[in-house]
């Protein structure tokens, strides 16, 4: 049996992943849905000042307090920035990372260090206006990534505001994420190649790059391919 500890990106809690879940416990599989500190049922009035760290903390918590062997570590979007580090964290523990459409950190970079500056002007003012949270979505911005009308209300009437610490902290890495048994799910509505940074990575014998032909969040779009997907990991 593998433990499949899954964590959603930003704005979303481990709700996010039911669907996939449920299909992973019908295989006989463990699952393990992560709510991040500050988000969904974890978001509460200092959650604005909830760092990354934290998040690589919650996701090595859940693994150690369940003992659990035998791990598939998923990321979805922001998560794969505190999943890359977690994974380096739990040693043996760990069966494979899988990235989900997701970024990947890099030591001493934070989640925003990539963007452009117009890009970091405009989160950072975000940030600014909202005390400290990034804002979620609008139903607006999930056109065109394959997604119903039923699950873009879903994730927007359920979304809460990211804590803005946790895109502009630092990913600390105690290994490289190279090293690590790593399989990186694009998402082809999204862009039809990977970003740079996981390209560079994909030169690794130890990276797979696998295919969806769906939008940025395939936990919705595409449910029953992503628990496939993740089983024969």
């Amino acid at each position: 049996m593998t433990n499949f500890v899954l964590v959603p990106g930003a704005w979303l809690g481990a709700w996010a992943w039911d669907e996939v879940a449920a299909g992973l416990r019908a295989e006989g599989h463990g699952v393990y849905p992560v709510t991040l500190s500050g988000l969904a049922e974890r978001h509460g009035p200092d959650a604005a000042q909830v760092g990354q760290q934290q998040h690589v903390d919650d996701i090595v918590t859940v693994i150690e307090s369940h003992d659990l062997r035998d791990v598939v570590l998923a990321g979805h979007s922001y998560s794969g920035i505190p999943v890359g580090q977690a994974a380096g964290r739990i040693g043996d523990r760990l069966r494979r990372v899988v990235y989900v459409d997701s970024n990947i950190p890099a030591d001493g970079k934070s989640f925003v260090d990539g963007w452009s500056p117009e890009g970091r002007a405009w989160v950072e003012g975000q940030l600014a206006e909202s005390g400290g949270f990034w804002p979620p979505l609008t139903a607006e911005d999930y056109a065109d990534q394959d997604l119903s009308d039923q699950a873009i209300a879903l994730i927007v009437a359920r979304s809460t505001p990211h804590p803005g610490r946790a895109i502009s902290e630092p990913a600390r890495l105690t290994r490289p994420i190279g090293d690590l048994p790593t399989t990186y799910l694009k998402c082809l509505l999204d862009g039809a190649t990977p970003s740079a940074d996981v390209v560079e990575q994909l030169k690794s014998p130890s990276w797979e790059l696998l295919e969806l032909p769906t939008g940025h969040w395939p936990m919705f779009s595409q449910p029953a391919a992503l628990t496939k997907l993740l089983s024969d990991r």
